[in-house]
């Protein structure tokens, strides 16, 4: 009998043994790979805030606003600053691995069933710009599976470097996570070219950041993505919602008589392209405009030709007021610093839809082809500049909705339409 329980208990320390080198090669592949992620448990139970949430908008790599119940926060909206990392720009100026970055957040996220927000003690706390929370993010990837920490994984597959890494309630892992993507030199620790990345002459940035530091740009070379919403003249519009934000930003951008063929079709409205080309101030139209685009049809994959990136996109219209686009508006950059800037300015050659406009006067030019509406909202006036066989005098002292692009120059706020039936009485 002795000898039998002697057996039984060998076979069961053998058994206990086997299914723990088990669960150990599930976390470690034949290379040495440790996959952390997998061995990082969400605890529930511990004194740390958490919170369920959903995506609202994605940002960037490292940031992400979430619904969450208003009892975490008043209006319902937490913006996420991620803990223990920080992922390369893709907002600003773009950095090598931004993209990547912030595709790898977006893709997991947006496959997520379920999201949990922990802050890393009993309550919520504030970066260093007072308007982000610092959080971990832990995503159940499908029904029934254990929740991953999005911050590790991101250390843990290269896409982030160090930041306070070691200083919260993860560090160790997080630390022993960055140490093995430098070792397996995975992504920003490749040593490899970013294939997303423009490494041409020309400074990869956003339409934000260009709109809002243009003379930083003055005669140099950049390169962007956005929507065409309008060809005019030899230009056309270009224009991106920033996520952040949430406010759109838009420029001119003028080919002249470089493109023909394929290159100009590229610049079809309801495209998304992306635009490399030299910036400059356009005096005679007080304002700035990107030129000097190139398609060379002999070299289509040349990377400072003007590109096409995808088709059937809309003009985003935002709704806005008078008083919204003669205000300032401040905004807060990765730093956060916060400056001023006047709307107008940023709305500059977007497209935009205003209601109940009250038409005070119609004048025209001498030609007839063009008509001016003084139109009035709230004790504040701006002209409002359509086709003349658009308008009727019968519109003076109604309520009129428009939907145009947002003109700023010295000083005078208008709205430009151009096509029929963007320009209705009330």
């Amino acid at each position: 009998m002795k000898t039998l329980r002697n057996l039984f208990s060998l076979l069961l320390t053998l058994t206990l043994l086997l299914c723990t080198a088990s669960g150990a090669a599930a976390e470690t592949t034949d290379d040495g790979f440790v996959d952390y992620v997998a061995q990082l448990k969400l605890s529930m139970s511990s004194a740390t805030a958490k919170t369920s949430a959903t995506v609202r908008t994605h940002v960037d790599g490292d940031t992400v606003h979430f619904d969450v119940p208003k009892s975490v926060c008043a209006d319902g909206v937490l913006k996420a600053r991620f803990l223990a990392l920080n992922t390369p720009e893709s907002t600003g100026k773009i950095e090598e691995y931004g993209v990547a970055a912030s595709h790898f957040t977006q893709e997991k996220l947006a496959s997520a069933v379920s999201i949990i927000l922990e802050s890393d003690s009993d309550r919520w706390e504030l970066d260093s710009t007072g308007g982000r929370m610092l959080v971990w993010v832990w995503y159940q990837p499908s029904e029934g599976a254990e929740y991953r920490n999005l911050n590790l994984e991101l250390l843990q597959n290269g896409y982030a470097r160090a930041y306070s890494t070691a200083n919260n309630q993860y560090g160790s892992i997080c630390s022993s996570a960055l140490d093995q993507a430098r070792q397996f030199k995975l992504n920003l620790y490749s040593g490899h070219p970013d294939p997303d990345f423009y490494y041409g002459d020309a400074i990869e940035l956003t339409l934000r950041e260009l709109r809002c530091h243009p003379e930083a740009y003055q005669n140099k070379k950049v390169a962007f993505n956005g929507i065409v919403t309008l060809a005019h003249n030899n230009s056309v519009y270009v224009e991106s919602l920033d996520a952040e934000s949430g406010i759109v930003f838009g420029i001119s951008v003028y080919y002249g008589f470089n493109l023909s063929g394929k290159g100009l079709s590229i610049l079809t409205p309801g495209n998304e392209v992306r635009i490399v080309g030299s910036v400059q101030y356009y005096a005679a139209g007080d304002q700035w405009q990107i030129s000097d685009v190139s398609y060379r049809m002999m070299k289509p994959k040349d990377p400072g030709n003007i590109q096409l990136l995808s088709e059937g996109h809309e003009p985003y219209y935002t709704e806005t007021t008078l008083s919204q686009l003669m205000a300032q508006t401040v905004l807060t950059d990765e730093n956060g610093e916060e400056a001023a800037y006047a709307h107008a300015d940023l709305a500059q050659n977007t497209s935009a839809e205003l209601h109940k406009l009250h038409v005070l006067s119609i004048s025209r030019d001498d030609e007839n082809s063009r008509a001016y509406l003084t139109v009035e909202q709230d004790g504040l006036q701006m002209t409002v500049i359509a086709p003349s066989s658009f308008v009727t005098d019968e519109l003076v002292g109604q309520s009129i909705t428009v939907r145009g692009f947002v003109e700023h120059s010295s000083g005078n706020v208008a709205v430009r339409v151009y096509e029929t039936g963007l320009l209705l009485a009330e």
